[in-house]
């Protein structure tokens, strides 16, 4: 049961206005920085959201691949010496990747070609980066007073919509 109530406490629940906020600050970074495309993973490999250019993958596929590097790579800086790595990249010959920790739970993703440089990317991302964790800080700092409830007749709704549907 412990494990249960911890697991429920080490997880974060977004709402329509938290995801708005949070895709606010990924597109003001994309604007500043001129990269192709952010997005938030949380350290499971689970798509929180994202924005800027489309990408053909499969966002899942492209999410736990991203949370597996991180996590090998964490292993790695264990080994090494260091508590972790915060920051990853990849160069490609057309496309690289940013990899930053957002607190203690989130990964923030950027992809970006030649039209930007690492540099731009790098100094824009640290401040994306301590905003977004203030956004986590106070979803997760939310009184229990002030989390959006479900009605006390939501399942008779829903219901009465699928009803309606079907």
């Amino acid at each position: 049961m412990t494990r249960d109530s911890k697991l429920r406490d080490d997880r974060l629940v977004f709402y329509a206005n938290d995801v708005e906020r949070l895709e606010g600050e990924l597109d003001g970074f994309l604007e500043l920085s001129g990269a192709r495309s952010a997005f938030l993973i949380d350290r499971d490999g689970h798509l929180v959201t994202r924005r800027g250019e489309p990408m053909a993958q499969s966002m899942e596929s492209v999410s736990a691949l991203i949370a597996g590097s991180f996590a090998a790579t964490r292993e790695m800086a264990r080994q090494l010496g260091e508590n972790e790595f915060s920051v990853l990249f990849h160069q490609g010959a057309r496309d690289s990747i940013q990899l930053q920790l957002v607190g203690d739970r989130t990964l923030l993703a950027i992809v970006f070609d030649q039209r930007t440089n690492l540099g731009l990317v790098r100094f824009y991302a640290k401040e994306a980066a301590r905003r977004l964790e203030g956004v986590f800080g106070e979803i997760s700092n939310r009184p229990a007073s002030k989390q959006p409830m479900l009605s006390d007749n939501f399942s008779e709704d829903a219901a009465a919509a699928l009803d309606k549907l079907f």
